[in-house]
């Protein structure tokens, strides 16, 4: 998946998000609004990883969706 895409669709793709990384809230989904740094951030913050293994995971993500 495009970054390009999940920033335009941000608001239905929040879902997916929300899914993959549970811990993260409605008030961290709502302040991402789709900014990657923004989310590998949360992240690193919500599950105590470095910003690598954050990085890694939602490399994951974007292909798998």
């Amino acid at each position: 998946m495009n970054w390009d895409k999940v920033e335009g669709n941000w608001k239905q793709i929040k879902g997916k998000v929300k899914e993959n990384w549970g811990k993260l809230t409605d008030n961290d989904l709502t302040e991402i609004n789709g900014k990657r740094e923004q989310l590998t951030g949360r992240i690193q913050e919500r599950y105590g990883i470095a910003k690598d293994e954050a990085e890694r995971q939602i490399k994951e993500w974007e292909k798998a969706s």
